[in-house]
């Protein structure tokens, strides 16, 4: 109990050092994470349901060759696209966002620095050191949660792509 109230109080001791964007920064991070993982869960184990029950259904139709045929099965490749893909365009949103709230994050730092200056002068770099701390320390974290996002849905969407081309192929060749 004593680690998780040391880990808790180094964790709230980075937030601070790092400001208020830095909230937003793991906001967006704990989003992304949280969609990532409800699509690898999704293609694990909701997704080879869902391609048995449209090849089941496809094998039971007697009629596989007329143009309504083929026009049902492109339906139901559709769809299980569309299932599949699901949230994968706002998950790549908060990756192409991570970055830029870092940047936010530079500049309301900045702006703490150059509040200092105004008011105490250059003469006292303790004082600044909190504003340059919370211009990078967002900063680095904006591209470390991107950088961990590119990596994860890239990987994500190539799965997804090889789940859809099996489905495809297996109703193409029965």
């Amino acid at each position: 109990m004593l680690y998780l109230i040391e880990l808790w109080e180094s964790v709230r001791d980075f937030m601070a050092t790092g400001g208020d964007v830095l909230w937003l920064v793991a906001g967006a991070l704990f989003l992304m994470w949280v969609l990532m993982l409800e699509r690898y869960l999704y293609l694990s184990f909701v997704f080879p349901k869902v391609r048995k029950e449209v090849v089941d259904n496809w094998h039971a139709r007697e009629d596989k060759t007329s143009w309504h045929a083929h026009r049902i099965r492109e339906a139901w490749l559709s769809q299980a696209k569309e299932q599949l893909t699901a949230r994968m365009g706002l998950i790549n949103a908060l990756v192409a966002i991570c970055p830029m709230l870092g940047l936010l994050g530079t500049v309301t730092g900045m702006i703490a620095v150059f509040e200092v200056m105004a008011v105490q002068g250059t003469g006292n770099p303790r004082l600044m050191a909190g504003g340059i701390s919370m211009a990078t320390i967002p900063t680095m974290s904006g591209m470390v949660a991107a950088l961990s996002g590119v990596f994860f849905s890239t990987r994500l969407n190539a799965s997804l792509k090889v789940s859809a081309e099996k489905l495809q192929d297996s109703l193409s060749h029965h």
